[in-house]
C-alpha cells in the first residue's frame, strides 16, 4: 500500500489523525529501504526540516532523487526557523530564493493551483499569522508557482504591498521531481489543509481522503438542568429556526435530543412552557399566532460583527397566524433519573428505570425506535458495564451508542470505535461547550477563544479530520446566550468558505454502519485498564478492583512445560492462579480467542476478590498466548505492568511433542499422516494438513514471537526459562523466578518437590510425604523422532535459532541454553 515517509516527527500528528500509513525516519547517514521488489514503498517523502534534504551527501541525494523520478514520488519540505535572518538566499541546488524570520499577515490562496482539492480559495485569512519566523520564496524559474501568499506584518513596511509566497509548488520542470515547499510549520491552520492537499496531489490521488463529512449534534439532557438555565419558548423557537437554516447547508440535519423524563417540568413556570413547546414539536412544528421576524448577524468567514451574540433571534408576535414547513427533531434516551448506569449492580433495577423513560416517551409521542442511546456521563459504555448493554438490548433494542472515553478522552484525535454485544460504539467529539459554558462573557478565554476554535481551530479541524462527527452538547448551551446555535452555524459556514467538503447528516444507526464500513479494523475492542485513567475509575463500579487482575502471565508456548510450572507456582502460599475454566481447564485463553469478546468483567470473574488481595500475586497461564498475533497488544492494553514468563525448548522437539499430543487426542490428520509428512507439507496440501503443520512449526520461531512481545513490553518485564533446566532443576529455576517477580519471603521449593523416577520428572510432595504427579497425559514417552525429520527441522529453524541467540545476547543473557547450542552445532556440522 502506498504510504508517506516522514523524516522526523512534526507532521506525524496529521498523518495519524487521518490514519495514513506512514513511517518516521530520522535523517542520518543512510537512507531507509525505498523499494520492495520492483515497486516503490512510498508515495510521498516529507522533510520536516528541508535542510536535511538540501544538505544530504551527494550519494544519498542522488539515490533519493533517482527514486523520486523513477517512481514519480513527490517531496514535501518545511523550512526550519533560521538563526540568522536571510535576505535573498538561494536554496542549495535550486533557482529558488528565500527571505527568513518575517512576520506575516492576511493569508490568501492561489485559486488556479492544481493542488487545491480539499481546500477552497477565494477568501482571506485576515490577521497576523502565528509566529515570527516565516520564510517566503522568490523564484527564478517557470517550474515554481505560489500556492499561498501573505503580506508583511510590519508597520514600517508600507512601500510595497505585493503578496509574498509562503507555500511554493515545484512542478518538476527543473529536475523532474515535483515538490511543495512550506515557509512555515503546521501551527497555521491553513497549512494543515494544504499539507493534506499536497499529499493527495503528489501521490497522484492515492493518498486522498474523501470529501464527505457527516455531522450529528446531540443535545444531551434536554429536560435536565437547574432552574434559570433551562430553555424557554423563545429558545425553542431559536433552536428550530437555526435547525432550518443549517438544513439548507447540511442535508438531513436534525438536532438529536436526549431526554430523562423524570426532570420534565422541573424549571420555572416560563421554563416549563419551554418544555411543553419542545414536546409540541416532537414530530412537526406549527407556529403559533405569530409573525416571525428573524434577525441574525451577517455571517461571513470572519464571522463579521461579534456584538450582541446572545441576541441571535427575535420573535415578534402578531395576531395573524401562519404555518412553516414541518421540521422534526430526532430523539434518544438517557436514563429516566439521569443516574449513571455503573451505579446499578442489579440489572433488573436498571431495566425498570429504563422502562420508566420509555413509558414517558410513549405518553408524549417521542419516537422509541432510533436504536441509539447515550448514558449519563458515558457511564457503562467504556469501561463496559455489562448490565447496561444487557438492559439496552432488552428495553430499547439499542444498536448504536457513542462515547468520548474510548480508549481515552485525550488526545481526542485517538478516539476510536468498537463493537460489543452487537452494539456499535462510535467516537464522540466535544465542541468546546459544556454544561457550565452558557454565557459568552464567562467562556474560558473569552469570545476570541471560541471564535478561534471555529475559524480554523479545534472545532473546525475536528470536522475536517473526521469523516463522521457526533458532537456532544447540552441543553443549557441552547438557552441563555445560545452558544451552541452560534457555534455550529458559524463553523459550518466557515467550512463552506474554506473547504470543498460536502457536509451531510444521518440518523445514528446509519452513521454507525457507515463508520464500521470505513474502519472495519476497529470492530474488535481493545480492553484497557480502568485504573490507568482517573476518568475511567470514576465511571467504573466500586465493587470492581484492579487487584483482581493478574500480576504476571505465563505465555507459553505449548508443550514446553507450562502446565508443570503452573502446578509448581500454585504451591506458593503468596501466589494464586485463576479459577479453572469449564471449557479450557486451567487456561482462560482470554487474549487470543473468542473469550476476549466476552469482556473484562468475564475475565475478572476468574480472579475472585479475597481478603489481603494486595498481598497476593495473581497469575494466569495460557500457553497459546505466545505466538498469538493480537495477544501482546491486547495484553499490554489491559496489563501494561504485568511480568511475562515464557519457557523455551528445542523448537524441533517441541514440534514433535505437539504432533504426538494431537495424535494421542485423536486428531484425524495426525493419525493419517506421519510427522515427517506433516512438517514437510507444502502450501498446496489440504487445509487441515497445513493447519497442523503450522501449529507444529510456527510457535518454534521464538525470536519472531518474542520480538512482537518486546514491541509492547520492556525487556525488564520478560523472564525466559530454559525448559530443560525447569525439568532437571525446578527448585533453582523457581528460585530465580521468585527473584524476578520480587516475591518475598522466598518460598523453599526443595521441601515441596521431589524427583519421581517412575515419571522421570519432579512432582509435588504431599503432606503424607508422597509424590503427587501430573496426570497421565503429561510426561508421556514417545517413539524417537526420525533422523530425517530432526535434520529437516534443524535446517528449518536455523535462521530462527540464530536470531534467538542474537536476541538473548541483546537482552543480556549470560548463558545460551545447551539445547540451542546443540541445535545450531548439529546444523552446522550437517
Amino acid at each position: 500500500m502506498l504510504t508517506s515517509l516522514s523524516f522526523y516527527t512534526h507532521s506525524n500528528f496529521l498523518l495519524l489523525t487521518h490514519m495514513h500509513m506512514y513511517k518516521v525516519e530520522v535523517a542520518g547517514k543512510s537512507l531507509p529501504v525505498l523499494t520492495n521488489l520492483d515497486k516503490g514503498r512510498y508515495g510521498v517523502l516529507i522533510f520536516e526540516n528541508l535542510n536535511k534534504y538540501l544538505q544530504m551527501d551527494k550519494w544519498n541525494r542522488e539515490l533519493l532523487d533517482k527514486y523520486c523520478r523513477e517512481y514519480s514520488v513527490g517531496i514535501v519540505g518545511f523550512t526550519p526557523p533560521a538563526e540568522e535572518s536571510l535576505v535573498g538566499a538561494q536554496l542549495k541546488g535550486f533557482p529558488l530564493f528565500v527571505h527568513t524570520n518575517l512576520r506575516l499577515k492576511d493569508a490568501q490562496l492561489n485559486a488556479a493551483s492544481p493542488i487545491l482539492r480539499l481546500t477552497r480559495a477565494g477568501e482571506t485569512a485576515w490577521g497576523p499569522l502565528p509566529g515570527y519566523d516565516w520564510t517566503i520564496f522568490q523564484a527564478n524559474h517557470s517550474t515554481y508557482e505560489p500556492l499561498a501568499w501573505a503580506h508583511r506584518d510590519n508597520l514600517d513596511y508600507s512601500h510595497n504591498r505585493s503578496p509574498l509566497a509562503t507555500v511554493m509548488q515545484d512542478h518538476g520542470r527543473y529536475d523532474g521531481i515535483q515538490r511543495v515547499f512550506f515557509g512555515g510549520g503546521l501551527k497555521f491552520w491553513l497549512h494543515k489543509l494544504l499539507l493534506l492537499d499536497s499529499l493527495s496531489y503528489l501521490s497522484h490521488g492515492q493518498l486522498s481522503l474523501s470529501l464527505n463529512r457527516m455531522i450529528l449534534v446531540d443535545v444531551d439532557d434536554i429536560f435536565v438542568g437547574e432552574k434559570g438555565t433551562r430553555l424557554k419558548k423563545d429558545d425553542v423557537l431559536a433552536l428550530l429556526a437555526t435547525q432550518q437554516r443549517i438544513q439548507a447547508l447540511v442535508p438531513g440535519f436534525r438536532f438529536n435530543l436526549g431526554f430523562s423524563g423524570k426532570y420534565f417540568h422541573h424549571g420555572t413556570s416560563e421554563e416549563n412552557l419551554g418544555d411543553d413547546m419542545i414536546l409540541e414539536n416532537v414530530d412537526r412544528f406549527v407556529w403559533p399566532s405569530a409573525q416571525l421576524h428573524v434577525y441574525t448577524r451577517t455571517h461571513t468567514c470572519a464571522l463579521g460583527d461579534r456584538s450582541a451574540l446572545h441576541v441571535y433571534i427575535y420573535i415578534e408576535i402578531h395576531k395573524r397566524a401562519f404555518l412553516l414547513p414541518p421540521r422534526r427533531f430526532t430523539w434518544f434516551s438517557h436514563m429516566w433519573n439521569h443516574q449513571q448506569p455503573h451505579l446499578y449492580e442489579n440489572v433488573t433495577h436498571l431495566q425498570m428505570d429504563m422502562m420508566l423513560n420509555k413509558q414517558f416517551a410513549k405518553e408524549h409521542g417521542i419516537p422509541t425506535t432510533s436504536g441509539y442511546s447515550v448514558s449519563p456521563h458515558h457511564s457503562g459504555v467504556y469501561p463496559v458495564h455489562e448490565g447496561l448493554y444487557e438492559a439496552w438490548k432488552r428495553v430499547w433494542n439499542i444498536k448504536v451508542t457513542s462515547t468520548e472515553e474510548y480508549p481515552h478522552l485525550r488526545p481526542a484525535r485517538l478516539r476510536r470505535g468498537f463493537v460489543h454485544r452487537g452494539i456499535m460504539v462510535l467516537p464522540r467529539q466535544t465542541c468546546g461547550l459544556f454544561t457550565h459554558t452558557i454565557f459568552i462573557e464567562r467562556y474560558p478565554g473569552g469570545r476570541d477563544k471560541l471564535d478561534e476554535s471555529i475559524q480554523g481551530g479545534e472545532l473546525f479541524q475536528t470536522i475536517v479530520y473526521n469523516p463522521i462527527n457526533i458532537f456532544m452538547t447540552h441543553m443549557s448551551n441552547y438557552g441563555n446566550d445560545r452558544l451552541a446555535l452560534y457555534t455550529f452555524e458559524s463553523v459550518i459556514k466557515f467550512i463552506q468558505c474554506w473547504t470543498n467538503l460536502r457536509l451531510s447528516s444521518a440518523p445514528p444507526l446509519q452513521l454507525g454502519e457507515r463508520y464500521f464500513q470505513m474502519y472495519s479494523e476497529e470492530t474488535d475492542p481493545v480492553w484497557g485498564n480502568p485504573c490507568d485513567d482517573q476518568r475511567h475509575q470514576k465511571i467504573w463500579s466500586k465493587n470492581k478492583t484492579c487487584d483482581q487482575l493478574p500480576r504476571f502471565l505465563v505465555i507459553g508456548p505449548q508443550k514446553t512445560g507450562t502446565t508443570a510450572l503452573y502446578t509448581f507456582l500454585s504451591l506458593h502460599p503468596a501466589i494464586s492462579s485463576n479459577l479453572p475454566s469449564p471449557d479450557t481447564f486451567e487456561e482462560i485463553q482470554f487474549f487470543n480467542g473468542k473469550n476476549y469478546y466476552k469482556g473484562l468483567d468475564w475475565y475478572m470473574s476468574f480472579f475472585p476478590v479475597t481478603k489481603n488481595e494486595s498481598l497476593r500475586y495473581l497469575f494466569e497461564k495460557s500457553a497459546t498466548y505466545f505466538d498469538g498475533e493480537l495477544v501482546p497488544r491486547r495484553a499490554h492494553a489491559l496489563l501494561p505492568k504485568a511480568k511475562l514468563i515464557t519457557i523455551l525448548l528445542s523448537p524441533a522437539r517441541r514440534a514433535y511433542s505437539w504432533y504426538q499430543h494431537t495424535k494421542v487426542h485423536g486428531d484425524v490428520i495426525a493419525k493419517n499422516y506421519s510427522f515427517h509428512s506433516v512438517i514437510t507439507a507444502t502450501d498446496t496440501a489440504p487445509k487441515a494438513l497445513r493447519d497442523l503443520r503450522n501449529r507444529c512449526l510456527n510457535p518454534g520461531k521464538y525470536a519472531q514471537h518474542l520480538e512482537r512481545w518486546l514491541s509492547y513490553y520492556p525487556a525488564q518485564q520478560l523472564h525466559i526459562i530454559d525448559g530443560e533446566q525447569l525439568r532437571q532443576n525446578p527448585v533453582e529455576t523457581l528460585h530465580e523466578l521468585q527473584r524476578f517477580l520480587k516475591i518475598t519471603p522466598t518460598f523453599n521449593y526443595s521441601t515441596h518437590l521431589r524427583y519421581d523416577p517412575k515419571k522421570g520428572f519432579f512432582c509435588q510432595v504431599t503432606n503424607e510425604d508422597r509424590t503427587k504427579c501430573l496426570g497421565k497425559s503429561k510426561g508421556r514417552q514417545y517413539p524417537p523422532m526420525e533422523d530425517r525429520s530432526y535434520k529437516f527441522l534443524q535446517r528449518y529453524y536455523l535462521s530462527h535459532n540464530t536470531a534467538l541467540v542474537k536476541l538473548l545476547k541483546r537482552l543480556g543473557s549470560r548463558t545460551i541454553p545447551q539445547w540451542l547450542k546443540e541445535d545450531l552445532t548439529d546444523t552446522v556440522m550437517t
